[in-house]
């Protein structure tokens, strides 16, 4: 059996209603040199009899013995991967025709990067939307969104493989639902993190979807993820940092009052001007990083105002140096504000 040039792997658990459209995105795939292995784990639908009856002779279906969680499962299908390359998707979201064939590429010709994202739109009730994140990344902007949250994907990855096999587990089970987070700062020191901007994945967004249902769970994991990152530098402090961080940039948790945004700011352009110091930016990256992380923070405002728990003059007297406003247009400040004066009231009533 001659050896793939990528694996996908996939866990599956009650997946039979979508994964016919994600299966045939891969059959859809411009680059044909891939095996897929999926790990069914003991879903009580049809998910195991659709994935024996595909007919793909590239689909390898492994039955779980029990019921494990998504992140053991995915571990599963990783040990069984033979490829060069690792992609990572998820049995709901849906793969463009040139993502494999673009990211191949890209690791051939890039080898000091280990892992490769892409853009990624969104599906919703058949609707797509264009992608919200950064529209023009470098790996150096990569690598500093890290620091702060998470900015690839986790089904627009593909990754080196022998990079991989050499962590123990490949994903960690106590960081659910941001292990592929804790991936990506685990792999960093093989190599450099990337993304190709463009949009080579849809991501579906359906209601009950587990960054809904387990909110919690997710920010207490990054917590953990970006506490290992900062305490380094930080010490005892870091576990503060990573909580506010995880809280309220990735899970984006409008912040309570007018103290924690100020709390919030200064923490992030403490953290923004250790790292351009750390690591040497030169000025387009520098303005790629000032930029995107200004665009965040007018984000974070939005969602603070529009929640009622601030006002415009909290949201102006608390911006740090070279964030602005985060570059939002009035009109967005005004509608926030309107819309958080609105929510204050019905909660006074």
């Amino acid at each position: 059996m001659n050896t793939p040039t990528v694996s996908v792997i996939m866990a599956a658990y009650n997946g039979a209603a979508l994964l016919p459209e994600t299966l045939a995105s891969l059959q859809a795939q411009t680059f044909g040199d891939f095996e897929l292995i999926v790990v069914d784990d003991r879903s009580p639908d049809a998910t195991l009899a659709l994935l024996h009856g595909w007919s793909d002779h590239r689909i390898r279906v492994i039955a779980a013995a029990e019921n494990q969680g998504p992140v053991k499962t995915r571990n599963r299908a990783f040990a069984e991967a033979r490829g060069r390359y690792i992609a990572a998707l998820d049995q709901d979201d849906i793969c463009l025709p040139d993502r494999f064939a673009r990211q191949v590429a890209y690791l051939d010709a890039n080898p000091d990067v280990v892992l490769v994202g892409s853009a990624a739109g969104t599906l919703c009730d058949g609707v797509t939307r264009p992608s919200t994140h950064e529209p023009v990344t470098t790996p150096l902007l990569v690598e500093w969104m890290m620091r702060i949250r998470n900015p690839l994907v986790w089904s627009s990855v593909m990754l080196r493989g022998d990079a991989a096999r050499r962590l123990d587990p490949f994903t960690r089970p106590e960081i659910l639902y941001a292990e592929d987070f804790d991936l990506y700062h685990r792999l960093a020191p093989f190599g450099r993190i990337a993304r190709i901007d463009e949009e080579l994945l849809l991501y579906r967004v359906h209601e009950g979807g587990a960054s809904q249902r387990y909110h919690d769970t997710m920010i207490a994991s990054a917590t953990r993820v970006l506490a290992e990152a900062h305490r380094p530098a930080l010490g005892d402090a870091a576990a503060g940092v990573a909580d506010l961080l995880a809280r309220h940039v990735m899970a984006g948790d409008p912040v309570p009052d007018r103290a924690t945004l100020i709390t919030l700011g200064q923490t992030i352009r403490s953290l923004q001007e250790s790292f351009i110091t750390e690591r040497g930016a030169h000025a387009d990256d520098l303005a790629l990083i000032r930029w995107e992380t200004a665009r965040l923070w007018g984000r974070i405002g939005r969602a603070a105002l529009r929640s009622g728990a601030i006002r415009i003059g909290d949201a102006i007297a608390a911006r740090p140096d070279h964030m602005g406003l985060g570059y939002a247009r009035a009109d967005e400040i005004v509608l926030s504000r309107l819309i958080g004066g609105a929510r204050g009231l019905r909660r006074a009533g």
